[in-house]
């Protein structure tokens, strides 16, 4: 099975490649980033694969570079600024789970109803979706802004980072809806085969932060300093701003889905399935955001600097992982509207065809962040102890980049298919059985330190990928009905 799929990968390059095909594949690029109506249940899957997976790579590298522009920036201010984002982030990987899980049912039920050919069934989905994200957005919004000098405390924040910098994280919790709205918007424009306006809202959102992040953070005439908390003023303007033109273009029918004023009419049977789904997808994200948690506070009683080392390493990492992240969204869609199509044979081809393409960009990627670590983390900082922490880092996690390709897909495609509960018990077993005691145990037991820690994320990461690769093989996914 697999051999022939990378020969159809092949043949579709070959094709598009030799002298007289230049101009059509450079078309095909052309139409991916500009938006297509190609209807993705019929036709080359090589095309099918080119035209969703382009523009949601380039969605993932403006995610990416939220992340890379902040701590750039704040990484100015010094370790402890960086560090205080780092406990953030890991705080809020909450929020980013309860996102991610609600995008999981989204692009579930969407591609499931666009491949039937119900667009009007899908908008209905999209809209009792922004129901559920604005709901739970507002359940944590106002706590979270109230509590966050408690919550860093939790995390293992001093007083004086907590009193310097603690702003930084009530702005980011309180400002939460804009995630919410972005990720959700977001994942019904992708699964209707939208991923064109997907990339393009993230643009947006990335360019108002960029110009905004270094006035905010260093001000500007007669706009003061606001150090840290400008980096959250920042990223909250941009994303809110993007989520003002997702809208536009839902509401205003510019899009393969149109939302109307009644689809935002609570629908509660409809709102408990898209729940239900998203549990799933919300446990494993959970799962797997906790665990980093874990590897924070474990990492944290190595000092300020092992922290900031590794707060660095991993948003570089995760610059380089959301571009395969949206490869692994492209074979979602695929799976989700096939199977809505009644073509369960396409679903698996299309699979193992982005699991190819995955794992030969991650493979590359990995070799060069373990040939040269050193020169990415001094990119962000030239403190000697977070360049030396930073750099093991990053190298010992880019040990595993080829499996990490090939998990994320099978991952995405048993979620595509609306089987949010497997993934939840695999990554159960591979983060919170395996990664969190056996960071512990390098790290303290045996007496590794930070580097325990760092060595545990690849040894759990393949762990998953063989579960996630065997359960996939196996083809119950095929039958679930959503």
């Amino acid at each position: 099975m697999r051999k022939s799929i990378y020969a159809t990968i092949a043949i579709h390059l070959s094709k598009n490649l030799n002298r007289k095909g230049v101009g059509r594949f450079l078309a095909q690029i052309k139409e991916s980033i500009a938006g297509t109506d190609q209807d993705f249940t019929v036709g080359s899957l090589g095309r099918a694969i080119m035209l969703l997976s382009i523009p949601m790579v380039l969605e993932m590298l403006m995610e990416s570079i939220f992340a890379i522009i902040d701590i750039f920036f704040v990484a100015k201010l010094g370790a402890d600024a960086v560090a205080t984002v780092g406990l953030t982030e890991s705080i809020i990987t909450i929020v980013y789970a309860i996102g991610i899980g609600l995008s999981t049912a989204t692009t579930a039920l969407v591609a499931r109803r666009i491949g039937e050919k119900n667009t009007g069934a899908a908008s209905n989905v999209a809209g009792q979706a922004i129901i559920t994200a604005l709901t739970v957005s507002l359940l944590i919004g106002i706590p979270g802004a109230l509590l966050a000098p408690q919550l860093l405390k939790l995390m293992g924040a001093d007083a004086t980072t907590i009193a310097l910098y603690g702003g930084y994280t009530r702005w980011m919790l309180g400002g939460n809806m804009v995630i919410m709205l972005l990720f959700t918007i977001n994942a019904a424009f992708r699964s209707a085969g939208d991923a064109a306006i997907s990339m393009r809202v993230l643009a947006i959102a990335n360019l108002i932060n960029i110009v905004l992040d270094p006035i905010l953070i260093f001000g500007l005439g007669p706009i003061p300093a606001l150090g840290i908390e400008g980096a959250a003023i920042a990223t909250n303007i941009g994303r809110g701003i993007a989520v003002v033109y997702q809208l536009r273009l839902l509401l205003g029918g510019r899009a393969r889905i149109k939302v109307h004023l009644q689809e935002f009419i609570p629908r509660f049977r409809l709102i408990a399935q898209l729940v239900k789904l998203s549990l799933g997808g919300i446990g494993q994200t959970l799962i797997a955001t906790a665990s980093w948690i874990g590897l924070v506070r474990i990492i944290s009683l190595y000092g300020n600097s092992a922290l900031a080392g590794y707060t660095v390493a991993i948003r570089l990492i995760i610059f380089v992982l959301l571009p395969s992240v949206g490869i692994s969204n492209a074979a979602a869609t695929l799976v989700g509207q096939s199977l809505g199509a009644g073509d369960a044979e396409r679903a698996e081809k299309a699979t193992y065809a982005t699991a190819a393409v995955n794992m030969t960009m991650l493979g590359l990627a990995g070799l060069l962040l373990i040939a040269f670590p050193s020169a990415f983390i001094r990119l962000f900082t030239s403190d000697p102890d977070v360049l030396l922490f930073g750099s093991a880092c990053l190298r010992i996690v880019s040990y595993g980049f080829v499996v990490y390709g090939l998990g994320m897909v099978m991952v995405s495609a048993i979620n595509g298919a609306g089987d949010t509960t497997t993934p939840t018990w695999i990554n159960l077993l591979s983060y919170w059985m395996i990664e969190i005691p056996l960071a512990y145990f390098l790290a303290v037991v045996l007496g590794w330190h930070e580097q325990g820690v760092f060595y545990s994320i690849p040894i759990a990461e393949a762990i998953m990928t063989i579960i996630a690769l065997v359960i996939f093989r196996r083809g119950k996914w095929k039958e679930r009905m959503v």
